[in-house]
């Protein structure tokens, strides 16, 4: 199993826990931690058996503070518009993970911090949990999708108002507005994470996949959402575990789905 520069990844009963390592720079996402993140959820992850992601960040400060700024001082157009393609790409790559991932934000989830987060699943929030996109007041605008999603998850308008004031939201305005699923004391963040991925484990990982699938497809344009969900059912009406699913309901006891 590949030992990270940036990363840590623990895994306990079957749910992959990757910590963001980054603590003296309250982890922020510089290149390094971008090409791990890569690295991890397009091939390193099939040397575990898991059938779920918490990502947390490491200390007691941050989830992700942002970018990392001098890493982006002094880009040109070229490079700016290069650099925000790839973090799009790796958190696009976590968004349709087929498996669920949740981000257990243990503090500040500032800039790239808060979009990674958004690309993740749900997320749990400690109550020292604060989210904001303050790329305006670097002169710069969100780069990683959060102009994108945080209109999905909170609305057009107070996203507008977070973007272009800047300004931090806390945990319980957080879970108003939708941001976070969950608001929980510091010391019990992962494990209400780890509650709930203990719950999703329990059920079919191919349903878990298409669920995935389809809601991601709502977004995208051209794409009809019910016909995409009919044809997934479809495809799924023909696995094992489907069948293991409704056998197990008729014989009133609980599935054992083998993720086939």
């Amino acid at each position: 199993m590949k030992i990270y520069e940036t990363l840590q990844v623990e895994v306990k009963d079957q749910i992959l826990i990757l910590k963001l390592n980054r603590p003296d720079a309250m982890n922020a996402l510089n290149a390094r931690m971008f090409d791990e993140l890569h690295e991890f959820f397009s091939a390193d992850y099939k040397s575990y058996q898991a059938g779920c992601v918490i990502i947390t960040g490491s200390g007691e400060k941050a989830f992700a503070a942002g970018a990392d700024i001098k890493e982006l001082h002094g880009l040109d157009s070229l490079q700016a518009e290069h650099l925000s393609s790839k973090g799009q790409s790796i958190f696009r790559l976590i968004e349709e993970f087929h498996m669920p991932v949740i981000a257990a934000v243990n503090g500040f989830a500032l800039g790239g911090g808060c979009e990674l987060a958004m690309a993740c699943h749900f997320r749990v929030a400690s109550a020292k949990a604060r989210f904001g996109q303050p790329e305006v007041n670097l002169g710069i605008i969100p780069g990683y999708g959060g102009t994108q999603r945080l209109v999905q998850l909170i609305g057009k308008g107070k996203a507008m108002e977070l973007l272009m004031t800047g300004d931090m939201v806390g945990a319980e305005e957080a879970l108003r507005l939708g941001l976070a699923n969950y608001v929980v004391e510091p010391d019990q963040l992962l494990e209400k994470a780890y509650e709930i991925a203990m719950k999703i484990i329990t059920k079919a990982p191919l349903a878990l996949k298409g669920v995935i699938h389809c809601v991601n497809g709502h977004f995208v344009p051209g794409v009809d959402g019910y016909a995409l969900e009919a044809r997934t059912f479809g495809q799924i009406a023909d696995s094992a575990d489907f069948l293991e699913g409704t056998t197990a309901f008729i014989e009133k006891r609980k599935p054992s789905f083998k993720g086939n």
